[in-house]
């Protein structure tokens, strides 16, 4: 519970309480490390787990490989995914085959995960394909990222995400015809796009914001504080970074957006509502921008604060212009 709210520190306080952990504990434990992609610490605690004589399972395996993922481990994780039947009689199944080509595409070795995909015994399944999807969007790849959009949307077809990465790789190469074609399939076949929200909470209530939303009843003040906030981390060193809007628009209109993405509006929010004693915690139903990502660097860095950010895939946090990914997520 403390490591999905984002309290890592809390969560390992708890586990360390334990006198006798099952290995539901340390599945737990290696989840919450995973999670907030602390992939070291994930390998310290499995190989605590395995002086204790607890045997690793399933489960725990995909927690490794999740943390190491998103650590930038490869070897670790290679080495652990070939251990697992070899070394502790543990068959590899769908989410770990999934969770190799995850780490492999984050690193931006594609063309590795590619040749893994075509030996794997079975085909990839939806979290396998967009995966490999996103790191070719994060890695600039379009071809592989065609292919890989065409086996997700066939797989599912009413996903919007396979469409929308594909046309974030068209805009990053100003191929704006691809882009639009893509958008009047995604209206012919009625296929929305996610809107991405964010939430904090203040006190007993969770206050939820959209992108560009003026419907909260302090939101003069949080544009107020957004503005201010632009000011100072702009005059700390931040430059927009106008890739992040995939849409034909001049510069100055993509800066505009970008400063009102959804996460910014919490974290206003939070600044102008929360004591200072007390951390700021954001959670966001769809991956963090790489613009809004070094935004909240900087914003960190200026009101020394700690702020914790929980996308679709981990926890971020950041503090003193730094974030504890290390710019890898």
């Amino acid at each position: 519970m403390y490591g999905k709210c984002g309290l890592l520190d809390d969560s390992i306080r708890v586990f360390d309480e334990i006198e006798n952990a099952t290995e539901f504990a340390w599945n737990s434990m290696l989840s919450v490390f995973a999670q907030h992609g602390l992939g070291k610490d994930a390998i310290q605690l499995f190989n605590r787990m395995k002086n204790e004589g607890v045997e690793p399972n399933a489960i725990t395996f995909v927690s490794l490989l999740r943390g190491c993922s998103h650590s930038g481990l490869v070897e670790e994780g290679l080495s652990f995914f070939k251990a697992m039947e070899k070394t502790y009689g543990v068959v590899p199944r769908e989410e770990h085959y999934s969770c190799v080509i995850d780490l492999l595409g984050r690193a931006g070795q594609l063309k590795e995960a590619e040749n893994f995909i075509n030996k794997m015994p079975f085909e990839p399944n939806a979290f396998g394909w967009c995966s490999f999807l996103g790191a070719c969007k994060i890695h600039g790849d379009k071809e592989r990222g065609k292919l890989a959009a065409e086996k997700l949307m066939q797989l599912e077809p009413e996903n919007s995400g396979a469409p929308v990465l594909l046309s974030n790789i068209y805009a990053k190469e100003q191929q704006w015809e691809d882009v639009r074609t893509l958008r009047k399939m995604m209206q012919d076949f009625n296929i929305k796009k996610l809107p991405g929200y964010s939430w904090v909470d203040v006190g007993n209530k969770t206050h939820i914001f959209g992108v560009e939303d003026w419907s909260h009843p302090q939101m003069k003040a949080i544009y107020d504080k957004l503005d201010a906030l632009s000011g100072q981390i702009k005059a700390a060193g931040y430059v927009p970074c106008t890739d992040s809007i995939p849409l034909d628009v001049d510069v100055s209109v993509k800066e505009k957006m970008l400063q009102h993405h959804s996460e910014r509006l919490a974290i206003a929010f939070a600044l102008i509502s929360i004591p200072s004693a007390k951390p700021i915690i954001v959670k966001k139903n769809l991956r963090v921008c790489s613009d809004c990502h070094s935004a909240i660097k900087y914003i960190s860095k200026v009101i020394g604060r700690k702020i914790i950010v929980r996308d679709n895939s981990r926890f971020h946090h950041f503090s003193n212009g730094l974030c504890s990914c290390g710019d890898f997520w």
